[in-house]
């Protein structure tokens, strides 16, 4: 009986000897297999099955590179499966830590953000300018250069020589809490 593992098992040790389509038709198939494991995981760990195919990408990428440790002599599914687990892992504990930075608005808080008809700016730019200047100087600088001056986390990070994600993360913690900071005074 040919068994799917088998059939896989056959086209890794194809590939090491130079068989690169039956190495492509595995991971093809490989792939459709692990997009029902990735998503069924992701559903189960309450993230939004949007991140499968990151999360299928980044386990072909580490099976590609890693094809070499698998030892021929021994069962591949073993193997798939360690490496999915440990990037579903990965990809769980990257999603948590989004989530904690994202400000997701309700429709009523940006209705409400476009709802006041007169506006006095003068006065507006003096109280973000007293909040702002609260903030800790790294995230005073995210916010001027991402929320003031328009520039990108890229430009900002190369500006502040700081990475792109600490711009991100400084950016978001100080949406935060000057949110938190304005509605307490106004």
């Amino acid at each position: 009986m040919d068994t799917r593992e088998d059939r896989w098992a056959r086209a890794m040790r194809a590939e090491r000897l130079g068989d690169s389509a039956a190495y492509e038709a595995f991971l093809r198939d490989f792939a459709v297999s692990l997009r029902r494991i990735v998503a069924l995981q992701l559903r189960q760990m309450r993230f939004s099955v949007s991140e499968t195919e990151d999360v299928v990408q980044e386990v072909l990428i580490a099976v590609h590179s890693r094809r070499d440790q698998w030892n021929p002599d021994r069962p591949l599914r073993p193997w798939l499966n360690a490496i999915t687990r440990y990037k579903i892992i990965d990809a769980g504990r990257r999603l948590r830590r989004h989530a904690r930075g994202r400000i997701d608005f309700t429709e009523e808080e940006w209705a409400a953000v476009f709802a006041t008809d007169e506006v006095d700016f003068d006065h507006n730019v003096a109280d973000m300018e007293k909040l702002i200047s609260e903030l800790p100087r790294s995230e005073q600088a995210a916010v001027r250069a991402l929320g003031l001056e328009g520039a990108s986390a890229r430009e900002a990070a190369e500006q502040l020589g700081s990475s792109e994600g600490a711009i991100r993360v400084a950016f978001h913690r100080s949406l935060k809490k000057l949110m938190a900071a304005a509605k307490e005074r106004f």
